[in-house]
């Protein structure tokens, strides 16, 4: 059965002088994370809860965890607040999340509770059988209403720019990977009276800024994103890259989760949409219907043991140690 919570309402649950809203569609997950106000401790969304894995709706503007235990308000801290009998001291920071999203990223954020559904989410991650779409305002007016970005992307070794990621050929690029994005055009209007695009970006690689280097590539970078216009674009509340849809087709608890569109204009009056090409809901479909094609070529059982994968990259290894040395099956 598909585990799915997708543009559902449910009642906040007050946990003290807490609030957890349930429920990508209710008013709390809307307002609290595609609001324009900044992150507390005390809100925190959450799309899908199991006795294996949480989905939260990361706020943006806030670090999924820090080293630096002064830093008040990271996700890691908010799950922590919110389910104290959740954490694992045997872990460094309480949770084990299954993946990454930017500082300045939005969006569905899944953690799992225990080692063993921690280690079943590490292997379709790392082959690649997980399906991700971002939701994001891009300058300019994309002529394309769809393309492939296919720029391979490395690390930055440019002096005042290594915390930054390039594209391949661009000067001081050090070991570029092969990198593709799809986009697919939504959208187009005005953002404080600039023309932008509202568009789905669905990663084929998960390469680090891999959807910010990839828009700034093709000309038309992320509104609001500070880093990749070498702090140009300073002037909108946040940058506009949202996780929207997350599906991991696990055996026994396949998630397809959803966070709400941040994007509107009953959230940020300054955007300003004028010509709809397609509804995200629409474009979502086309990939779902690719995924489960992509699943129906591999056997379900042990899928992610049996399925053939390019030999793993030092890179890949060091992370897979990393993670199995936290997570190792019992």
């Amino acid at each position: 059965m598909l585990s799915i919570i997708t543009r559902m309402c449910f009642s906040s649950e007050q946990i003290g002088n807490k609030e957890v809203c349930c429920g990508a569609g209710c008013d709390g997950c809307v307002q609290g994370e595609g609001s324009m106000e900044e992150a507390s401790l005390d809100r925190l969304c959450v799309l899908y809860h199991s006795e294996n894995y949480l989905v939260v709706n990361k706020h943006w503007d806030i670090r999924i965890d820090s080293k630096f235990w002064a830093e008040e308000r990271t996700v890691q801290k908010q799950l922590k607040h919110h389910f104290p009998d959740l954490a694992d001291p045997a872990t460094y920071y309480g949770f084990r999340f299954c993946h990454q999203l930017d500082f300045s990223t939005s969006g569905a954020l899944c953690v799992a509770l225990n080692k063993a559904a921690a280690g079943r989410a590490y292997h379709f991650f790392k082959n690649r059988l997980v399906t991700k779409a971002y939701l994001a305002l891009v300058r300019g007016s994309v002529p394309e209403e769809k393309l492939m970005i296919d720029f391979a992307i490395g690390k930055n070794s440019t002096e005042g720019k290594t915390h930054m990621m390039c594209v391949e050929e661009t000067e001081g690029c050090e070991n570029p990977k092969p990198s593709q994005t799809e986009l697919n055009v939504l959208e187009y209007g005005v953002y404080d009276g600039d023309p932008v695009t509202k568009v789905l970006l669905q990663p084929r690689t998960g390469r680090t800024h891999q959807l910010r280097v990839h828009c700034s590539a093709i000309g038309h970078p992320i509104v609001g994103d500070y880093t990749y216009s070498l702090g140009s674009d300073n002037s909108p509340y946040r940058m506009m890259l949202h996780a929207y849809m997350l599906q991991i087709p696990l055996e026994h608890e396949p998630l397809q989760v959803t966070a709400p569109d941040p994007f509107l204009p009953t959230t940020d009056p300054k955007w300003s949409p004028q010509t709809v090409l397609l509804t995200v809901d629409c474009v979502v479909e086309g990939i779902l219907e690719r995924s489960r094609a992509k699943q129906t070529e591999s056997p379900k059982h042990n899928v992610c043991e049996r399925r053939s994968s390019p030999e793993e990259t030092e890179e890949s290894r060091v992370q897979c140690q990393q993670w199995l040395s936290e997570w190792s099956l019992d």
